[in-house]
């Protein structure tokens, strides 16, 4: 605090020092004048050791403290200046009871309790780092909120303390902030998160993951994330991402999801300024994306000559750089990045020139990149950030090979259970940034993510499953409503998309009822539905299957995606109609809309309008009689008050009639 402190300290030593004054001119209640003097001199020297131990006070309990000791101070002084022998008459009128002096002689206790209580905690005893940091006992101030003194003592020792006392303290924090949300709003506002960040930087291990999982409880209010960017930190997060020890930068991914969970709009803008978006999906592609390389598009080859010249100068122009693809540590071993890159697709293009020149030529002059095909051994098929093209003079290359080697080398070294730890926190924190946010879900497709995502799904473990589950709902989620986004992303003929698309079905196809992957599947099938051909008939036929299962919820989710397919907005509506009534659907549908619950009953209305408004003179919607059960449905006040749902029961309705007899099982044209 320094001066700030000196300021505070100043009027209370003033007072301290008039009181003693006074208490030697009483002449009335000399005992229990004597008495308050005595306690007030103790007070005054621990008042004046604070002053010279200014630098080292913890402001926040030291402001609370002393506005007490100032108002204690205050009283007594008035209650001593009144024992002095003003004549008979003011000793009439100056008459103080006896429980008066013991009131204000137990306050002048408490004061001093609580100014060495001060002093203890903002320079202990325990600053060695072969001596603990003992029980400090709370101070007499604590006798109304002693939670408040016990979070100041933990602040206390975080500022003070030694590495292993400050990894104890965070961890109390960690425990406080989990219990109570209250508790939460008290760490931040007593000035908890600057000393939390100090020792994320420069603790031990130990202590930076517990500094990292108290930031991320603290990340749960609003208020207190605000007051965490203020401080910086997004930026501090981002700087661990990208050089910290695994161990922590999972707890620090996991910290991530959740301030972007509670204040979430500002939160994802900052993480993705700060490149914390392409350092997740490095982490994620660790050890990843080798294992399924035949999803990989071979990049960088050239037709011809002609070609091959175009190709490279776009490499060596910055604005055709892609941007945050993959982390800069990936580029081990590489002295030069874009020259070997333009080296090698020239080199690629005249060895393949040479060939076709020779027997077996490909008489078409096309070269196939489809997945089964190997690439060129020495080919890169990396991308790179926007600042790979600066400062690629040799000494700066090999300093930074080697502290990315170094980076490499200590990733590898992990446990298995770190390593699987961490892919599922980035897949969490990566679900949390992607939720309604455009920019962040292109710059998330646009990297090697969906190819990590297709692998995690297929052999992650299950919380890694599942956060890869979700991520990919919340990206779809955005797609559904960004042409763009998902005309980039998702193209049927894009092998990232291909490999996503096909562990989905494959866990709607194949996983248990109870699955908690089941239902973030059948919603990103769902948000997919309009990049789905119409000749793709085996993508609809196991949703189908799904309304049968039993479970309301996820009856009433298939229901919803299935609708996306049959929705007039769709262009291929009337084909997945058809497909879904051939699968059997219609049949399924009127189940739930007569015995469904309430959750599921309405979308499958919903989409059993959809159903006859498209193939409205079918013969299997007449024998399963969907008019009936429409307007029994139009009918149902529970279902009437819904939006938008009088209007679309009518219009199936008015459709159906056309082709059917209203009360008949038969067909008619």
């Amino acid at each position: 605090m320094g001066d700030l402190a000196k300021q505070i300290l100043t009027r209370p030593i003033q007072l301290a020092d008039q009181v003693v004054k006074a208490g030697d001119e009483a002449t009335i209640n000399k005992q229990e004048c004597a008495e308050i003097k005595s306690k007030t001199e103790k007070l005054a020297a621990l008042l004046r050791q604070a002053a010279r131990a200014s630098s080292e006070l913890y402001e926040r309990p030291t402001r609370r403290i002393i506005d007490d000791t100032e108002n204690v101070l205050e009283k007594a002084l008035a209650m001593v200046q009144r024992c002095r022998d003003d004549g008979y008459i003011m000793r009439l009128f100056n008459i103080i009871p006896a429980a008066t002096f013991r009131k204000m002689i137990s306050q002048l206790e408490n004061s001093v309790g609580d100014v060495s209580w001060l002093l203890r905690v903002s320079t202990p005893a325990g600053n060695d780092d072969d001596e603990g940091f003992g029980y400090l006992g709370l101070p007499p101030i604590a006798a109304n909120e002693p939670i408040l003194c016990l979070i100041w003592e933990q602040i206390a020792v975080l500022m003070t303390g030694s590495p292993d006392d400050k990894s104890d303290a965070a961890a109390s924090l960690a425990s406080l902030a989990r219990d109570n949300d209250r508790y939460v709003k008290l760490i931040v506002e007593e000035g908890g998160v600057n000393p939390l960040l100090k020792l994320l930087k420069e603790g031990k291990i130990d202590g930076q993951e517990n500094a990292a999982r108290t930031i991320g409880l603290l990340g749960r209010d609003a208020e207190s994330v605000e007051q965490m960017i203020q401080a910086g930190v997004c930026s501090v997060l981002a700087n661990i991402l990208k050089e910290g020890s695994m161990r922590v930068q999972a707890v620090v991914a996991w910290a991530v999801s959740e301030l972007v969970d509670g204040n979430h709009a500002k939160c994802q803008e900052l993480f993705a300024q700060n490149n914390v978006i392409r350092l997740l999906v490095s982490h994620l592609a660790f050890e990843t994306v080798q294992e399924h390389s035949k999803y990989a598009v071979v990049a960088g080859r050239a037709t011809s000559m002609h070609h091959a010249v175009v190709m490279a100068s776009k490499i060596s122009s910055k604005e055709n750089l892609p941007a945050l693809h993959e982390d800069e540590d990936n580029l081990i071993g590489v002295e030069n990045p874009m020259l070997n890159q333009m080296h090698s697709i020239v080199a690629t293009t005249i060895a393949m020139k040479a060939v076709g020149s020779g027997t077996g030529s490909n008489p078409s002059g096309r070269f196939d990149t489809g997945e089964d095909e190997k690439p060129p051994e020495k080919l890169p098929g990396k991308s790179y950030s926007l600042n790979s093209h600066k400062n690629l003079s040799k000494p700066y290359n090999t300093a930074h090979q080697s502290r990315n080697a170094s980076v490499s080398r200590g990733r590898e070294l992990e446990d298995p259970v770190t390593k699987t730890y961490m892919k599922a926190m980035a897949a969490r924190a990566l679900w949390k940034l992607a939720v309604g946010n455009a920019t962040i879900c292109r710059v998330i497709t646009e990297s090697r993510a969906l190819l990590c995502f297709a692998v995690l799904l297929e052999k992650g473990d299950e919380e890694t499953k599942y956060n890869t589950a979700m991520a990919i709902m919340e990206i779809t989620a955005v797609a559904e409503e960004n042409s763009d986004l998902r005309r980039s992303a998702f193209r049927r003929t894009s092998p990232a998309c291909k490999a996503v698309v096909d562990q989905l079905f494959r866990i709607v196809d194949n996983a248990d009822a109870g699955s908690d992957l089941l239902i973030p599947c059948v919603r990103s099938i769902g948000n997919l539905a309009r990049t789905f051909k119409s000749a793709e008939t085996h993508m609809i036929v196991p949703l189908v299957k799904l309304l049968d299962d039993g479970e309301p919820d996820l009856a009433a989710e298939v229901a919803i995606a299935l609708a996306k397919f049959a929705t007039e907005d769709n262009f291929l509506g009337k084909e997945h109609s058809r497909t879904i009534i051939d699968a059997g659907g219609s049949k399924l549908l009127v189940q739930l809309a007569y015995f469904g619950e309430n959750g599921a009953q309405i979308p499958a209305l919903v989409l059993l309008s959809y159903v006859a408004m498209n193939v409205p003179d079918s013969e299997e919607l007449a024998k399963d009689e969907v008019l009936t059960v429409l307007e029994r449905a139009s009918k149902q006040g529970n279902v009437t008050e819904e939006e938008d749902m009088e209007a679309l029961l009518y219009e199936a309705k008015s459709r159906l009639e056309l082709y059917q007899s209203r009360g008949s099982r038969g067909f008619h044209v």
